[in-house]
């Protein structure tokens, strides 16, 4: 992974570490389930924001590396690893 993303990275997961703090201070100070369930929510599309970061970066890298190098099996391999990560991640 590049440093920029890495950094960036670092950065929103922070963020998103504050905000679930935050939810369970909320839900501590039994705030309005409304209001949690859309803080929830919030960090939720925090994380996906990472995780879609991190895989532009894989495509961006890794997977334009295997498809370069002329590697047949290193290239499945790839295909095959992105398409089941992006399977699991719509679970």
């Amino acid at each position: 992974m590049r440093d920029e993303i890495k950094t960036s990275c670092r950065k929103r997961l922070k963020r998103i570490e504050g905000q679930v703090r935050g939810l369970a201070d909320m839900i501590e100070a039994d705030r309005y389930c409304i209001d949690v369930v859309t803080q929830i929510a919030a960090a939720r599309a925090a994380l996906r924001r990472v995780e879609e970061e991190i895989l532009r970066d894989h495509v961006a890298h890794c997977v334009e590396h295997a498809i370069s190098s002329g590697d047949k099996a290193d290239q499945r391999r790839k295909i095959a690893e992105l398409m089941d990560v992006v399977s699991r991640a719509d679970r």
